[in-house]
């Protein structure tokens, strides 16, 4: 079975893992939504670790397929948490108007430029088609940037939008015409053993980057404080679990079971996460030059000055959660 099949069942089986209810006596319920990756590992460690019912929460974790149903579904209330690139939450800011507060970080994502392998440098892709999930949000910005900085502007390639990581991976095995894409582990790591060619790091690129984060409507956020702050308590407990030196073997099996990989690739996604200059921040703090960067890419892209991290910012949740661990 090819890497790549196997990267798509991953998403799959991960998917349906995660959506059951976490802490069968807990009382509160959550509905969160998250992109598949290395990222989830402080969740996969909450739930192992049982520190969901700990909290009194019964949480069910769904991936996403797309930006647009983590923003539309948050927006909605069928979700009460999302984790995602945080550009996604300032563009339900901006664009969506919708009342937004970003609550905790995560990492940078360690997001790579991949490309066919007949692809020998930026030149080679003018004419060709890059492939994003939605096209004037997070990844896709960094992707244009990158492509600016090495000579080439929108118009001198095609822009196709298609979904998620792991559905723009499996897309980059499946037709050779999608030339390029923004990958990080596991699927960066997956994407070298099939052959992609690593045109090299977003952050080495363009600087600081805030990439993962958590947020909740603002509203949602007021009303059910408590249920907030627990929620963190455990995605942090979750996460210093996971950096735990002690821990690193239990995590990099966690990681391989719950998403279907390789020993090979969870150790090498693993190591690249639980590397603190691009991988998990400590704590999930939120790197504001990073932020700044975003809202940086945001204005070039489109229009209007950078506005300050602040606007969306909301720590005094995590500031709580903090103090009580």
């Amino acid at each position: 079975m090819s890497v790549w099949r196997n990267a798509g069942l991953a998403a799959v089986a991960a998917g349906t893992l995660l959506a059951l209810p976490i802490g069968a006596n807990a009382q509160t319920k959550l509905t969160i939504m998250v992109f598949q990756g290395v990222q989830n590992l402080p969740l996969y460690a909450a739930e192992e670790q049982g520190l969901w019912a700990k909290q009194g929460l019964a949480v069910e974790v769904k991936i996403a397929p797309n930006s647009d149903e983590l923003r539309n579904g948050l927006g909605e209330g069928r979700y009460q948490i999302v984790h995602g690139g945080v550009d996604n939450a300032i563009a339900m800011a901006e664009v969506a108007k919708k009342d937004v507060a970003v609550v905790i970080g995560g990492d940078s994502a360690i997001n790579h430029l991949y490309v066919q392998p007949e692809i020998k440098s930026y030149a080679d892709l003018r004419g060709k088609t890059v492939i994003v999930d939605a096209p004037n949000t997070s990844y896709a910005l960094q992707l244009y940037k990158m492509l600016e900085l090495n000579g080439l502007k929108k118009g001198d390639y095609e822009i196709k939008a298609i979904g998620a990581t792991f559905v723009r991976a499996q897309a980059m095995q499946k037709d050779k015409t999608n030339a390029a894409t923004i990958l990080n582990p596991p699927f960066s790591v997956q994407g070298e053993l099939a052959g992609l060619r690593d045109l090299g790091s977003a952050v080495k690129a363009i600087g600081p980057y805030q990439a993962s984060a958590g947020w909740v409507m603002r509203d949602w956020g007021k009303q059910n404080e408590e249920v907030l702050v627990n929620y963190l308590k455990a995605y942090l407990q979750g996460l210093r679990w996971v950096m735990d030196p002690a821990n690193k073997a239990a995590a990099i099996k966690l990681l391989a079971e719950k998403q279907k990989l390789t020993p090979e690739v969870a150790e090498k996604s693993f190591a690249l996460y639980a590397d603190p200059t691009e991988g998990f921040a400590k704590d999930a703090a939120i790197d504001m030059k990073g932020f700044e960067t975003v809202l940086k890419l945001r204005a070039d892209f489109q229009g209007g000055p950078p506005a300050s991290p602040e606007k969306y910012i909301d720590m005094s949740y995590y500031k709580k959660a903090m103090s009580g661990l």
